[in-house]
């Protein structure tokens, strides 16, 4: 140590001096190919207490570092696919017991035949070693891995062995507590199922209410994040670490925060911008370089601590490559993401010095303490290079058999669908193009040549803030027509894009049973594209199950494995429950395709012979499900009689259910031909439609 006194104590500078190093680390790093992660330890290593000096490692960086890491823990169960967890966590069980139980094993021989350690001492340093923290984490989001399977089963098998290991550690303390009978671990084990069940239970309904009456980001981030920080509270009443606190709210809150939803996308800015750099910079503060050069018993401590803990989580993640049949970029990768250690280490290894356990000494917490920086260095490069040949090897889908892929359009029509329509639009685009979505509002020509848009200046303003919240570009357009379907049309065509989203409105009395509207009926009869009219009832991320009715020979549309793309898409973001209905012939084409692309998504199928009955789905859907009908145009090859009643059904027996009528691609453009449109909107003649019929054979 320098001296006594760090050299900035202003907390403005102090402040200053933090921000600078959280956004100068990862600049001056990145030409190096060196991990962000290692840049803001290092740079804690610096000005920390036991290098320059220059700030102390006061309460701030307690505070700010305990939001850190149950940050990490937090937005790792968050971007879990709790289907996912489901179909891999037999193996995350797999990987989590060969990640601590094989470090244990290898730390106890260590520490006793090595280093000399008793007992107990021995079994603490395997705990130490069998624990791991997800500190590398954040570089596995920056990749957009974090619904990989190998990621899946590392953050599966870290909460595994942080349980282990303080489930360990608290029998072999307790064992010297002269009042731990069997009334203790009694009460323990009640507290755990109390805690548990009120978790599960509690949280999600208490999100989906709040969530659902209070739209404003401010109120849902505070709220998400008070449900956090009250998890890892109860946890630790429980006798639990906090850390499992905070990972259990995350899995119990994930269903009702989508992935590219924009409350998602300020979780994760707050969180990488301020609250996890902190917990980094934090970490490195404690390291003390010099232990290094002290003494050879002190450096033989050290190394024999870090080599056993490396060697034992390589071992770990091999032995599951092995067994698992998987490739070396997955093995690399759970290497990586099990190999630091830091919360979990810090927090053995303080129990182990307590004066009323003393089962460690100096030289172990030294030893633990540099453990810290080679861990979490070399898990970050581990970390990076897995993560980064894993991307590299992953290819986006596209698979639709001749449908196309463009942006997708979302016509606005009234203030009070803007929110649900941008929601839908942000599950179901293709994020690997750009400007994937565009807002569109068509207002009406009056007879000064005049239009009045000032309302469709509003949707779209307030669409494109909700994209710009969750990190995507959005173009708008407040276009002038005289015709709503023709300016929605034109506007397709002029920006390639592959699908439109139009509102589901309410019918009114003089409305023929087929017609869903003059705007939507001419929309259909127009373009070959995938059409999507949608009424929600409540917010989209709320939802707990989508029903699927698909009609007869719908495997036969060109736009068949698109539209089932897209309705995955929204299962995977809301992580819900998929329920097909589908005819006999039919169903096996899902169940192929949901079994090569997305098996890892909550699913059911049902047969449903005839259309007639869809009207079961009524009596088994509630507020918090969706019914999607998948519907045909007139003289395609899946288009029944029925489908003509189909809006008149909708709004007699679904009314208190969201609602989506899909109409997939087809073959043909009718854009390519001549469309002549009367002045009151409907469509006079299309050339071509006979040419269509005499070519399909019709």
């Amino acid at each position: 140590m320098i001296s006594s006194e760090p050299l900035i104590t202003d907390p403005t500078w102090s402040f200053f001096l933090v921000l600078a190093i959280i956004l100068l680390a990862p600049l001056l790093l990145r030409r190096l190919r060196v991990p962000h992660i290692i840049g803001l330890m290092l740079a804690g290593v610096l000005i920390g207490p036991y290098s320059m000096n220059l700030i102390a490692r006061d309460r701030s960086f307690e505070i700010f570092g305990q939001v850190g890491i149950y940050y990490i823990m937090f937005l790792a169960a968050l971007e879990l696919n709790m289907g996912s967890v489901e179909h891999y966590g037999r193996r995350g069980l797999q990987f989590g017991l060969l990640t601590f139980l094989i470090p244990l094993a290898m730390g106890v021989a260590s520490a006793h035949y090595l280093l000399g350690y008793g007992t107990g001492t021995s079994l603490l340093l395997g705990c130490v070693l069998g624990s791991h923290t997800l500190v590398s984490y954040p570089i596995v989001s920056r990749y957009g891995l974090g619904r990989h399977r190998s990621v899946i089963i590392s953050v599966v098998a870290t909460a595994i062995a942080i349980f282990l290991a303080l489930l360990m550690v608290a029998i072999i303390v307790g064992r010297l507590q002269p009042d731990t009978g069997w009334r203790f671990w009694l009460w323990f084990a009640v507290k755990c199922v109390l805690y548990g069940t009120f978790v599960i239970m509690v949280f999600p309904r208490l999100g989906r209410w709040f969530l659902r009456r209070y739209d404003d980001s401010v109120m849902q981030y505070i709220f998400i994040l008070s449900l956090v920080f009250l998890s890892a509270a109860l946890a630790e009443l429980a006798g639990l670490e906090g850390l499992l606190g905070a990972f259990m709210a995350g899995l119990v809150v994930n269903r009702l925060i989508p992935r590219t939803s924009p409350l998602m996308n300020r979780i994760e800015f707050v969180g990488n911008a301020l609250f996890i750099p902190y917990f980094l910079i934090g970490v490195g503060m404690i390291i003390d370089v010099n232990i290094l050069l002290s003494d050879r018993h002190t450096m033989w401590i050290v190394a024999v601590i870090v080599v056993t803990a490396t060697l034992s989580k390589w071992l770990a993640a091999e032995v599951m490559r092995l067994t698992s049949q998987g490739d070396h970029e997955s093995s690399m990768l759970m290497f990586g993401l099990t190999n630091a250690h830091a919360a979990g280490a810090l927090a053995i290894v303080m129990i182990g010095t307590d004066e009323r356990v003393q089962l460690m000494d100096n030289a172990m917490l030294n030893g633990t303490v540099m453990l810290i920086l080679f861990s979490c260095i070399i898990s970050s490069l581990a970390t990076n290079y897995g993560a980064q040949k894993t991307a590299l090897r992953e290819t986006p889908l596209d698979e639709n058999r001749g449908s196309y892929h463009g942006k997708c359009l979302i016509a606005y029509s009234r203030e009070a669908n803007v929110a649900p329509m941008t929601q839908m639009a942000m599950l179901i685009r293709n994020p690997y193009i750009p400007e994937s979505m565009v807002g569109l509002n068509v207002t009406f020509e009056d007879k000064s040549g005049q239009s009045t848009n000032q309302a469709g200046r509003k949707m779209l303003e307030k669409a494109q803030e909700m994209a710009a919240a969750a990190d995507i570009h959005m173009v708008t357009m407040n276009r002038v027509s005289t015709n709503i379907a023709s300016g929605i049309l034109h506007t397709m065509v002029e920006n390639e894009c592959g699908e439109v989203i139009v509102s589901l409105s309410d019918r009114t009395t003089d409305m023929p049973k087929s017609s869903l509207g003059t705007v939507i009926d001419n929309l259909l009869s127009s373009t070959h594209r995938e059409v999507m009219a949608l009424r929600s009832i409540v917010p989209l991320n709320t939802l707990r199950r989508v029903v699927v009715a698909v009609p007869q020979k719908a495997e036969y549309e060109v736009g068949f494995y698109k539209w089932l793309e897209h309705v995955c898409r929204i299962g995977e973001q809301l992580d819900c429950h998929l329920d097909f209905h589908a005819h006999p012939d039919t169903l096996p084409h899902i169940r192929q395709y949901m079994h090569q692309k997305h098996n890892y998504l909550r699913t059911e199928y049902h047969e449903m012979e005839r259309w007639s009955q869809i009207m079961s789905l009524s009596g088994n859907s509630g507020t918090d499900h969706m019914i999607i009908f998948v519907t045909a145009r007139p003289d395609s090859i899946s288009y029944q009689q029925r489908f003509d009643g189909l809006p008149l059904t909708i709004y007699r027996h679904f009314s208190q259910t969201s609602v989506m009528l899909l109409y997939p691609d087809q073959w043909g453009d009718p854009l390519d031909t001549v469309s002549i449109f009367a002045p009151n909107g409907r469509a006079v003649n299309r050339q071509g439609d006979w040419l269509a019929r005499i070519f399909k054979g019709k």
